[in-house]
């Protein structure tokens, strides 16, 4: 039971599967100059955890407290803190990657990464957004440049940021081709997707031609492979920023741009994402929930690569 001075968290002492993953009681930090604390009400789980939890990644050796989605009240402001008091519902993300660790009852985050939370939404809803939804608006409104009449092909597009994708794509008036399992069809169809492509039966690289823009959410293989669907000044944007030499080297083969991106914590950007709530045109689907103690259950379920939609993880 955590005290007036410390919290729940969901930490590991080794990498491994979702057994690792442990609830502990640790310290409530306090806000720096510039940040704020935040009360975390719901949280958002993303493959960056899983992949984190099993190998480390950018973090390296745990213990480490995982979780970049925050969506709560302003518990406690730092000095110099203008725009956010206490009291405050917000969300956002945390900076990717060594802001980590909204999955506890508290985080500290620089204030500029939250933003008022939209009225008409929860805090399941606002905590299943930021992650994905920045990914998104940063890949497809900053890195392609996405106008209004593109043909946007979005691969994975009933995941996480796919799905979300979508949405962005569609608000900013383009026609959406995605990929996903015939299953899920339906699915793309009710969130604006123009042409479903069954990614088992059928090659997307037979039945795609001249986009403007690839969104691939999956590297490896595909980002190279999508390069050949893409017309001559177009763009594959891959949210995997790792990868082989021949993505770039095919790209200039075939006069078309390659760019490997990271989410960046972004104020404007969340703005941007809030005002899309408002009016309509952004909403995550949510493909489960679970309290905090049931973060193990979370990973698990997300590992199988089978969710439409988004994880969250819920704090009282």
């Amino acid at each position: 039971m955590s005290t007036v001075n410390t919290m729940r968290a969901i930490s590991q002492d080794v990498l491994g599967g979702p057994e690792v993953l442990k609830e502990v009681e640790l310290e409530r930090p306090a806000p720096r100059a510039n940040e704020v604390l935040v009360r975390v009400r719901a949280a958002g789980v993303n493959p960056t955890d899983w992949k984190h939890r099993a190998t480390g990644a950018f973090l390296g050796e745990p213990p480490f407290v995982l979780g970049w989605d925050a969506s709560g009240v302003v518990e406690a402001v730092g000095v110099g803190v203008a725009h956010l008091r206490p009291g405050d519902e917000v969300f956002g993300m945390l900076p990717y990657p060594f802001g980590h660790g909204s999955h506890a009852e508290y985080v500290a985050g620089p204030a500029r990464a939250f933003v008022p939370k939209p009225a008409g939404i929860d805090h399941t809803q606002a905590g299943a957004l930021p992650l994905v939804s920045l990914t998104a608006w940063q890949a497809l409104v900053e890195r392609a440049g996405v106008r209004p009449g593109q043909r946007v092909l979005i691969h994975a597009a009933a995941g996480g940021v796919g799905h979300v994708a979508v949405q962005i794509a569609k608000s900013l008036g383009a026609y959406v081709i995605g990929t996903a399992s015939a299953p899920k069809h339906d699915f793309l169809r009710g969130i604006g997707v123009d042409e479903a492509i069954d990614y088992r039966t059928t090659d997307f690289t037979e039945a795609v031609r001249d986009v403007e823009v690839v969104l691939d959410t999956l590297g490896g293989e595909t980002s190279v492979r999508s390069l050949r669907v893409v017309r001559p000044g177009g763009v594959v944007v891959s949210i995997l920023p790792v990868g082989t030499d021949a993505f770039p080297r095919e790209a200039e083969r075939l006069g078309v741009r390659a760019v490997r991106m990271l989410v960046d914590a972004d104020q404007h950007g969340m703005r941007a994402i809030a005002d899309l709530v408002e009016s309509g045109g952004l909403r995550a689907t949510i493909a489960g929930t679970f309290p905090l103690a049931g973060a193990a259950e979370a990973h698990a379920l997300g590992g199988t690569g089978r969710t439409t939609g988004k994880l969250v993880l819920l704090v009282d």
